[in-house]
């Protein structure tokens, strides 16, 4: 898919657009109803904190976009927005592709929660059935599993509780269970096991050597709705995804990742604000999260702009300092 294409002219003035973008921007106001991303549903809402944010990073993401769409054939470059859910990122990715919109520079914003394997109500089923099978392996392995432990775990399962660290107060033997769990569901999320990074991979390499439309895929939260939409790209310089994932290693083809800091617990007060499946302050969905936190952490060192929560833009090592 996206390998057969025809190919758009070569943008012209580019350079002199992008050294004036800043300035262009810079006064202009954002009204409430700009274009989002293509996560059908997804309900974003737009604060003055995402704006002062996406104002801030605009500078510094033209410097970037200069640099890398002049080494770029067809004056195209590919911006990830990455960060947990909690921390804006659907909303200062819209808001940055409206700036460049603005300054006369095409882009469209992508959202790479579009692309796991499995349609959300059951990549949430498969990643607690991760967790479960490779616990009870763990207990297995550490000669722990007895008529017993079962009958607590079962209870635990039972109650959606069987993630809960409290548990080690009580009950040493679940120290197997939680770690092999863990482990088993840190080598699913955000990996190929869970998400086609081929796919998404392939887009964006499409998009650089010039496709003029691209077919996108379209994920609800059910099986009835997935789809493809053909989308128009001719006039498009900058596509921009945003995703939790997007500055992770499996991708090869994202100029400038921009990471938006956040912690587990911003991350879960965004994902009680979009109403998602299941629930959302379990020992579970903690886990979730914090093992996708480690994740954000490992990766940034490859971002070229980090932005803290408070709305500065900080370094690698001062970002280390702060999430020590």
């Amino acid at each position: 898919m996206n390998t057969k294409y025809n190919k758009v002219t070569v943008f012209k003035d580019t350079d002199d657009k992008l050294s004036k973008a800043a300035t262009i921007v810079s006064n202009i106001s954002i009204p409430d109803d700009i274009p989002h991303g293509d996560m059908p549903g997804d309900k974003i809402e737009i604060g003055e904190s995402h704006i002062a944010k996406a104002r801030t990073i605009f500078p510094l993401l033209v410097k970037e976009l200069s640099e890398k769409m002049a080494a770029n054939p067809y004056k195209r470059a590919v911006v990830a927005v990455c960060g947990g859910s909690g921390v804006g990122k659907s909303e200062i990715a819209s808001l940055l592709s409206y700036l460049l919109e603005s300054a006369g520079i095409g882009s469209y914003t992508m959202s790479g929660d579009n692309y796991p394997h499995r349609i959300p109500m059951y990549n949430d089923a498969e990643r607690l059935h991760t967790f479960r099978k490779e616990g009870i392996r763990g207990m297995v392995d550490a000669g722990v599993m007895n008529a017993d432990t079962v009958a607590k775990i079962r209870e635990w399962q039972a109650a959606d509780d069987d993630a809960n660290k409290a548990h080690l107060e009580t009950d040493t033997w679940f120290r197997s269970y939680l770690e092999a769990g863990s482990k088993g569901l840190d080598e699913y999320l955000g990996t190929p096991n869970e998400t086609d990074f081929a796919e998404v991979d392939q887009i964006m390499k499409a998009f650089k050597d010039g496709a003029d439309k691209l077919w996108l895929k379209r994920m609800g939260r059910d099986e009835a709705s997935l789809w493809y939409d053909e989308v128009d790209m001719s006039e498009k310089q900058v596509l921009i995804v945003e995703w939790t994932h997007g500055n992770s290693d499996y991708m090869s083809q994202v100029d400038i990742p921009v990471l938006l800091n956040s912690t587990p617990a911003e991350t879960l007060e965004h994902r009680r604000s979009r109403n998602r499946d299941g629930k959302l302050d379990s020992p579970f969905t903690m886990l979730v999260l914090e093992l996708e936190q480690a994740k954000l952490v490992k990766q940034a060192h490859k971002a070229k702009i980090i932005i803290s929560k408070a709305g500065d833009i900080i370094s690698f090592d001062q970002f280390q300092e702060l999430m020590k």
